[in-house]
């Protein structure tokens, strides 16, 4: 290996998609939200590792191995990968690792963790995105309440042994049904790539229609447990502005099901990103009042 092929090029930057990253914001926020006692360096440094380490190496591991030809998230025209993308990816990975001590070895481990289920889903040999509900389940618990329960822990500076009681398990959940619910649809619009290449995603599982309808069931699951957690704390008001923060999202939604049950042509990248804009920031939002108020 020489030095070079490790400086990132143009192309890997772009496939890094840091921007995707804040897809993945509001789990921190919900985290950061229920976290009674705050450290803000140690905030700030746990932020950092997640969304400008370990996210954007993982997407970038799986950008390389992927070799998409057609559109991903963020990248209408994804640029020719090369091997700056993979060395550059390792590093932020190892970087993320190191760094997690300076939290604690069971965050820095649970930062390895997630790279090695990355690897795992991505990589030829293991594959895990060919399997569509072993990929599910994988996004699923590792973006959601993986992401939830680590994060927590580590801003408390408590062991994650410490501290499983129904509110900590029910929201991790509610952040796995979050994830778990624009799974599908990210993917809705790549059928004929994923088949070409041999992966059979969730998506191509269900079909188009069985994709809405599954993310559907998820999201209104999220919003149930929404309500239990809300409603054992006495603070109904933050399920209620949920529901106000929810509800763009439910009529584009909506919306877009109806027109690609007119035509699976609309099932494309551009109403894909929408949905996953307006979903993200709808969330972002949400989150972001609770962690500022929330507290």
């Amino acid at each position: 290996m020489k030095w070079k092929q490790i400086v990132p090029t143009p192309s890997a930057w772009a496939h890094l998609r840091f921007v995707f990253s804040v897809f993945l914001l509001p789990v921190y926020l919900f985290a950061f939200s229920q976290a009674p006692v705050i450290h803000a360096a140690q905030a700030i440094l746990i932020f950092l590792i997640w969304h400008l380490l370990a996210f954007p190496a993982s997407n970038g591991y799986n950008s390389y191995f992927d070799r998409d030809e057609e559109s991903i998230a963020l990248l209408a025209k994804p640029p020719e990968v090369d091997i700056s993308l993979y060395y550059f990816s390792i590093l932020l990975e190892a970087v993320a690792f190191l760094l997690g001590f300076l939290v604690g070895w069971q965050f820095a481990f649970a930062v390895l963790l997630y790279g090695i289920m990355s690897k795992l889903y991505s990589h030829p040999a293991t594959r895990l995105k060919k399997y569509p509900i072993i990929s599910f389940l994988t996004v699923f618990f590792f973006q959601g309440a993986f992401i939830y329960y680590t994060t927590y822990s580590a801003l408390m500076g408590l062991s994650l042994l410490r501290h499983w009681d129904t509110g900590f398990i029910v929201a991790g959940a509610i952040c796995s049904c979050l994830i778990g619910a624009s799974y599908p649809l990210t993917q809705v619009y790549q059928h004929a790539e994923d088949s070409r290449r041999g992966d059979r995603t969730l998506s191509l599982l269900l079909g188009y229609k069985g994709s809405f309808i599954f993310s559907g069931i998820l999201f209104a699951a999220g919003i149930a447990l929404s309500w239990y957690y809300w409603h054992s704390k006495e603070m109904m008001m933050y399920f209620y502005f949920f529901l106000l923060c929810a509800l763009p999202i439910f009529l584009f939604f909506n919306y877009w099901f109806y027109k690609v049950g007119q035509s699976t042509g609309n099932a494309n990248y551009k109403n894909a990103m929408r949905m996953n804009f307006l979903s993200s920031g709808c969330m972002l939002v949400y989150f972001g009042v609770l962690a500022v108020w929330g507290r």
